[in-house]
């Protein structure tokens, strides 16, 4: 009867030890998955250089290293780019300011709207990103928060550009230099030179 005890509490220590070894696991893969998502997505993004890459209307867009350059010329290159705007969405993420291009891009879509949709679209993005409980909240200062709040009242084409263009001013002076730097960026330039020298 002693050796039945004695291997009941095998098996438990060996639970007990497979729990902690779990846990370890899902630690070490939360601390993975932040640079990992960013990764996986760069993979998307890059598969084949041959084949082009899918973005999110679905067509084969031809992602160039000259392309990827461009990038580092200007914010404005960088946004002009659909991938570019993909992999710099990306990189906000793994910041925590994702806010900030999802609102620059509201702006931008905001801008070709008829005049019959726009009190609805200023409506719903000064509730997503303007107002001060709002839930992707940009980061403007209160006179300019009050300003947009009365122009998203009676709205015009231009209600959000000084809002846009503070928020770009933003991610100009402070995401931008960082993304150029970043590993995300780096390995991708690096990834689509070696394959065009191949």
């Amino acid at each position: 009867m002693p050796g039945l005890f004695f291997s009941h509490n095998m098996t438990e220590l060996n639970r007990k030890d497979d729990c902690k070894l779990a846990e370890e696991k899902i630690h070490k893969k939360k601390q993975k998955a932040f640079g990992a998502d960013l990764k996986n997505y760069l993979k998307c993004m890059v598969p084949h250089i041959e084949t082009g890459i899918k973005t999110s209307n679905s067509r084969n867009v031809m992602l160039s290293a000259e392309e990827v350059i461009q990038w580092s010329q200007s914010l404005e290159k960088l946004l002009a780019s659909q991938s570019g705007q993909g992999v710099f969405r990306e990189f906000l993420k793994s910041e925590f300011s994702e806010e900030n291009i999802e609102f620059w891009l509201a702006c931008e879509d905001y801008k070709k709207t008829t005049s019959d949709h726009l009190h609805g679209k200023a409506e719903r993005i000064y509730e997503e990103f303007v107002q001060s409980d709002a839930i992707k909240q940009i980061n403007i200062d209160y006179q300019m928060r009050e300003a947009t709040a009365k122009r998203a009242q009676d709205p015009t084409i231009t209600s959000f550009d000084e809002a846009q263009k503070s928020v770009y001013i933003l991610m100009e002076r402070d995401s931008y230099p960082r993304f150029l730097k970043s590993k995300a960026y780096l390995n991708l330039l690096n990834q689509l030179q070696t394959n065009s020298s191949k």
